[in-house]
């Protein structure tokens, strides 16, 4: 049998390195939406509930977490952008939800928890159209815990 040349060239070892490469860069990939998830007290305080109406500017129907965008008039009028977590767009549409359960320009009411840091970010754990009808429910919010 003929001894193969192209390892004493260096072309299998440099083959080798390259599938590694591949494979690292592969793994990388699928890894990074499984750091991008964390846990509700990582992020969110459960000693700061949150309640407030505004106008949903924004929808983002995404993994890890559907998110959307309101603008919010305190008592004083002034007027700020938050941003509410939701479930993943598959938890919450084994709960009932569709793309068209709410939509840009839409009034609703919150009730959830502000981030740790004090940013205008809540994980939502309840969402009240402006009739008053229930849109979320604490069982389709995430792993928040129930609000009172």
């Amino acid at each position: 049998m003929p001894f193969d040349v192209s390892w004493r060239e260096g072309r299998g070892v440099r083959n080798i390195q390259t599938q590694l490469l591949g494979l690292g860069a592969l793994c990388s990939l699928i890894g990074a939406p499984a750091l991008a998830h964390h846990s509700f007290a990582a992020e969110f305080d459960r000693l700061k509930p949150v309640t407030f109406q505004g106008t949903i500017t924004k929808i983002e129907w995404q993994n890890p977490h559907t998110r959307l965008y309101l603008r919010v008039r305190n008592q004083t009028g002034i007027v700020s952008q938050w941003e509410l977590e939701l479930a993943s767009p598959n938890s919450l549409m084994r709960a009932g939800w569709t793309r068209h359960s709410v939509q840009i320009g839409d009034k609703i009411t919150v009730k959830g928890f502000q981030a740790k840091d004090g940013n205008p970010l809540a994980n939502a754990a309840q969402i009240f159209a402006a009739d008053g009808r229930k849109i979320l429910s604490e069982q389709s919010s995430a792993d928040a815990p129930a609000s009172n």
